[in-house]
């Protein structure tokens, strides 16, 4: 092309990018909008914005969500697809089972089979509360949930908001640490966004979290001799231990 074309071809694009900006910067620009914070007041949840939380979920999309411990995320566990979605997000292994989030110890029976009666010992001594029980799995979870081990871990939260998102679903949720591998336990929404950026869609901002502290961990999936404190976190490994061994 001769110059004289070349150069006046050029001028008229400079003048159609200034004209229309929008036309020429949409492409460079669009980029993955950082996750939506929900504020669902954390004492006493509002039933519309709980039941918008719970559509998401029932829709397969994982979400940011307060516990009495750290925020987690939630999901259906019977939804391979967003169990799956759950590990990515993570980045976490395969091998390692998801603990769900359950409204009582009814529905942790629902979900277990085989319990020992120290089971329910636990439960109505720290139940709502920051213990999590490992369990035989009844075959209504999906194995990808319980990471091919047969067990599932249960806890009922003393936070308002996640308890009553599960009863408007009518079926428990995940419940893992929203944190990436390596990273710290975030016990406020703006940490989650901070860290998740994109990853997850809406992240239900309920305030700071009750503690700092992780749940502590039992496992009573074997016999009476293999049962064992896996994470000694709020709850002191003594107290359990004088349960399950008194």
């Amino acid at each position: 092309m001769p110059q004289g074309r070349a150069n006046r071809a050029g001028d008229a694009l400079a003048t159609m990018i200034y004209a229309y900006p929008s036309r020429f910067t949409l492409r460079t620009q669009e980029a993955p909008l950082p996750a939506e914070l929900l504020k669902i007041n954390n004492s006493q949840p509002e039933q519309k914005l709980v039941s918008y939380a719970a559509d998401r979920i029932r829709q397969g999309q994982v979400l940011g969500m307060p516990t009495d411990t750290f925020y987690g995320l939630a999901a259906d566990p019977v939804n391979l697809r967003a169990v799956e979605r759950i590990y990515e997000i993570k980045s976490r292994s395969r091998h390692k089972p998801l603990s769900l989030l359950v409204e009582s110890v009814d529905q942790a029976e629902d979900l277990s089979r085989n319990v020992p009666d120290v089971f329910h010992e636990l439960a109505d001594k720290y139940w709502p509360g920051p213990l999590t029980i490992i369990v035989k799995a009844s075959s209504r979870l999906p194995l990808k949930v319980t990471a091919n081990t047969g067990n599932v871990a249960l806890r009922v939260p003393s936070a308002a908001i996640p308890v009553a998102i599960i009863r408007e679903i009518g079926f428990p949720i995940t419940a893992t640490s929203a944190n990436l591998l390596g990273a710290s336990e975030c016990t406020t929404a703006e940490c989650v966004r901070d860290q998740m950026g994109d990853r997850i869609s809406i992240i239900v901002n309920g305030g700071p979290t009750e503690r700092d502290t992780p749940t502590t961990i039992v496992d009573l999936s074997g016999d009476l001799t293999q049962w064992q404190i896996i994470r000694e976190g709020a709850i002191p490994a003594e107290e359990i231990s004088q349960i399950l061994w008194h």
